[in-house]
């Protein structure tokens, strides 16, 4: 609407000191009588000045509920859309939550698939080592040896096979006197070193217990850890006289038990034998064997729960026995374990929890 229809003072023309009685549409402003003759006002169009101010009125009233409405619909649309920003800052929080929980999930599938495939590489590297060492052989020496160890074989107790008998023990003095009703040898206290643990091991505060963890802590890589086979050798080292220790083995997964030389690899792929510096026996994949240079397999009525390993250092021989029934089960010959530093050795594959006792 324009201006109010009336002008300033008391409503008396200031030309013509008349009532302003008249509104002149086209000039908006207010007249007197004598104006609306004048030759200013008389071609426009001019109503009585209270009609002009009822529909001043009207148009005011009009346009102050058109801006009210105005005024509501931009409530309505703020009111929106601080609803839409909480709806969308609830859904950025969700979605952020959720790549937070899908970035762990990939970085413990990653973890998992550097741990298998650093095994399978493992494995492979063992049988590729393995099998150089056959190619190289004369033919001869090659049916001599398989000759041999189909010969070291002879039957067991109970289906049991033992690859290499360790002839016959004094009574009472033998490194096997347990089994033939000779003492047993009092066992080592034997605990684990953590620094030498694979960084996917969690030992126990104790150093008495490993199993592999969830993912790959952050862990100084000094030279005496291994970084690819998961496995941990014991703080103990000996060089020399005989000595018996037992492992206790938990879970379904995999595990390897036995003993290594102090200077053995601890980087990169290594293989799990004698000519690498490991003594042990393995129980992977529903199969029982011992790591000789070619692997052994144990045809065994059961896998052994409980472990004793006896080192005897000073004739190089290292046997294994289960601790539950006191049967042999496997015995590396004399001389096979050099005059160096040896030390206890577990192999931890995913699943399996190893326990020294006591």
């Amino acid at each position: 609407p324009g201006p109010a229809p009336w002008g300033p003072g008391d409503g008396v023309c200031g030309e013509h000191q008349e009532a302003l009685k008249l509104f002149c549409e086209e000039d908006q402003t207010s007249i007197c009588v004598i104006c609306r003759e004048s030759q200013a006002h008389r071609a426009h169009k001019i109503v009585p000045i209270q009609e002009a101010a009822q529909e001043y009125k009207v148009q005011s009233c009009s346009h102050l509920q058109t801006l009210r409405e105005e005024r509501e619909k931009l409530q309505k649309i703020v009111s929106e859309f601080q609803e839409l920003r909480q709806v969308l800052e609830e859904q950025e929080r969700l979605l952020l939550a959720g790549l937070d929980k899908l970035d762990k999930e990939i970085l413990k599938k990653q973890n998992e698939n550097v741990t298998k495939l650093s095994e399978q590489i493992s494995r492979l590297s063992e049988l590729i080592s393995e099998l150089e060492g056959k190619c190289q052989k004369p033919v001869s020496e090659f049916l001599q040896v398989r000759l041999s160890e189909k010969h070291l074989r002879s039957p067991h107790r109970e289906g049991r096979a033992a690859p290499w008998d360790p002839g016959p023990v004094p009574a009472r003095t033998g490194l096997l006197g347990s089994v033939r009703n000779g003492p047993r040898l009092p066992q080592a206290n034997v605990t684990l070193d953590p620094d030498t643990a694979h960084p996917e091991l969690v030992l126990s505060e104790d150093g008495k217990s490993v199993r592999r963890g969830d993912t790959r802590q952050r862990l100084p890589n000094n030279p005496e850890r291994f970084d690819t086979v998961l496995c941990v050798l014991g703080c103990e080292g000996f060089t020399s006289g005989r000595h018996c220790w037992e492992v206790e083995v938990a879970g379904g997964g995999g595990w390897a038990v036995g003993v290594a030389r102090e200077s053995v690899g601890r980087k990169g792929g290594i293989s799990r034998r004698p000519e690498w510096g490991i003594w042990a026996v393995e129980q992977w994949g529903g199969q029982f064997r011992a790591l000789t240079s070619t692997a052994t397999p144990l045809p065994l009525s059961r896998f052994p729960s409980r472990i004793r390993v006896c080192l005897d250092c000073d004739r190089g021989q290292v046997t294994f026995i289960d601790a539950g029934d006191e049967a042999p089960i496997f015995t590396f010959p004399p001389g096979s374990v050099p005059g160096e530093r040896i030390q206890p050795w577990l192999g931890v594959w995913p699943g399996s929890q190893l326990s020294l006792c006591p």
